[in-house]
């Protein structure tokens, strides 16, 4: 084993992180830390965040953070955290990227904002790429988040519909969009929807019509006695049955992450993802690839779907497009979809339900193609492939997972470990055999325990009730062999100790 847990040369640390966080800093140096978490008591809202105890003086709100370098977070009483999650699945590069620093401030010197109606020379560039990336000729729309890039793809996927009446007759009756349980795609009204988690709509009904929900493959709660691959074709049966139970000429969309990362890192098998792809073809669905997580090197590949040989019509991307250092989203999509908002997609013909001067894409971003979140996007992007980080992740990713593997073998509250490159998951059982899931009590004192070691890790929280007991790892790319075995000793004294 312990020859398995090695990196290979192509997975070394390609050099030492620099950082200027703490010379950039320097008016926070000396403040008034506990003034500093009254103030954030008092005045900040934090995400899927409890409040109460900072209200009634019951507990302090958290040391505020002051810089981050490499994989470390460095709090402003100097104690230090491994960031195992990546910020929010997203600091691929790792913190403190000077060069990254720099293009930001380059651009913002020369264009600190341009409404998107124009183009700057970072924002068509970093189009560019993606569609390099990709592999094939893609037209490229920008917003500031995953959650608007996945609703700029509903509203892609029903106006391409709208205008498809040559091909398609049944194209103005196409609005729904399917989705999948335990899946994330976003906060806002339609991503919401979209979504395929009980609690984080709880309390926020009615949501939006036109939505539904179909099983994802979950190898390890298939049935017994069947394969993985056979548990895979399953589930793509009920995707068809729904299609057709529906009526495949209101369909307009599937959504889905080629590895579903929120929703418990679930890893689908190989077929699955060409299946799904042969159904939308066969029924004119559009195939909406969310990659917000897994784009640009989580899974060890450049995209998710590339592990599976299957292109998507429509794919999402954020997160790690800029590695979280600006606020960026974008929706790619393929020329057959993107020449139907021409004012004449079918020469002579011009059979559309929409009039000719509504026939463009009707949406606006503020902040979508921001000048200076392109710069550092193209930055981020020349990092990745310089440094081979792709690779790495994949590699690392390796290490990690068998590094788990071997320290729970046998653990009483571990039913598996799975994951694809540096996207890991931990499954937290009451019993091995039944594979009852722990309770969430128990998972959220799991993931505090490691906090307290000084190890961040992230859990699907506020997902299916009952059912949020999946540890989550996505550290960065350039994490190193010693902090993977801080995270795995973490975990692992964690469990220990919550048996």
């Amino acid at each position: 084993m312990a020859a398995a847990l090695g990196l290979r040369a192509s997975a070394r640390l390609p050099r030492r992180l620099k950082s200027t966080a703490a010379a950039a800093l320097e008016p926070w140096v000396g403040a008034d830390v506990e003034a500093l978490q009254e103030k954030q008591g008092k005045h900040v809202w934090h995400p899927m965040t409890q409040q109460r105890p900072w209200s009634v003086a019951e507990a302090a709100p958290p040391v505020p953070v002051a810089r981050a370098a490499g994989s470390t977070l460095t709090r402003m009483d100097g104690t230090e955290l491994l960031d195992a999650m990546g910020g929010l699945w997203c600091v691929n590069i790792g913190y403190g990227r000077e060069e990254v620093a720099r293009a930001a401030y380059e651009a913002m010197t020369a264009l600190p904002f341009l409404s998107p109606l124009h183009g700057s020379a970072p924002q068509i560039e970093l189009a560019a790429k993606i569609s390099e990336l990709l592999r094939y000729d893609a037209h490229v729309y920008f917003t500031a988040s995953g959650s608007e890039a996945n609703e700029a793809a509903f509203k892609i996927a029903r106006q391409y519909h709208a205008a498809n009446v040559e091909r398609d007759p049944s194209g103005p009756l196409r609005h729904t969009i399917i989705a999948r349980h335990r899946a994330y795609h976003g906060n806002t009204a339609g991503a919401m929807a979209a979504t395929g988690q009980a609690e984080r709509k709880i309390g926020f009904g009615p949501q939006p019509p036109g939505y539904l929900h179909v099983p994802p493959p979950y190898a390890y709660r298939r049935p017994a006695g069947v394969t993985v691959e056979q548990h895979g074709a399953e589930v793509c049966r009920q995707l068809e049955e729904t299609i057709v139970m529906e009526g495949e000429q209101t369909v307009a969309a599937f959504v889905m992450e080629p590895v579903m990362s929120g929703g418990g890192v679930l890893v689908p098998h190989e077929t699955y993802l060409r299946d799904v792809r042969r159904i939308c073809d066969k029924y004119g669905v559009l195939l909406i690839l969310d990659e917000v997580v897994s784009g640009f090197g989580r899974t060890g590949a450049m995209f998710g779907h590339q592990h599976y040989g299957a292109t998507p019509d429509i794919i999402t991307l954020a997160k790690g497009l800029t590695s979280g250092y600006c606020p960026l989203g974008a929706c790619a999509v393929t020329s057959d979809v993107f020449d139907r908002f021409h004012d004449d997609p079918f020469g002579a013909s011009g059979k559309s339900t929409l009039p000719s001067r509504l026939a463009h894409f009707r949406s606006m971003n503020t902040y979508g193609g921001h000048p200076v979140a392109c710069a550092v996007g193209l930055k981020n992007i020349e990092i990745i492939e310089r440094e081979g980080l792709v690779d790495r992740a994949r590699d690392v990713g390796d290490f990690l997972k068998a590094s788990l593997e071997a320290a729970l073998d046998g653990h009483p509250l571990v039913g598996e470990v799975r994951g694809m490159g540096l996207l890991i998951g931990v499954e937290l059982v009451t019993d091995v055999y039944t594979r009852q899931p722990i309770e969430e009590d128990r998972s959220a004192a799991v993931v505090n325990a490691c906090a307290e070691m000084g190890v961040v890790v992230g859990r699907n929280g506020s997902t299916v009730p009952g059912l949020c007991n999946v540890l989550i790892l996505a550290p960065p790319f350039i994490v190193t062999e010693d902090e993977c075995r801080k995270i795995t000793d973490a975990i692992k004294r964690a469990l220990d100790a919550a048996v």
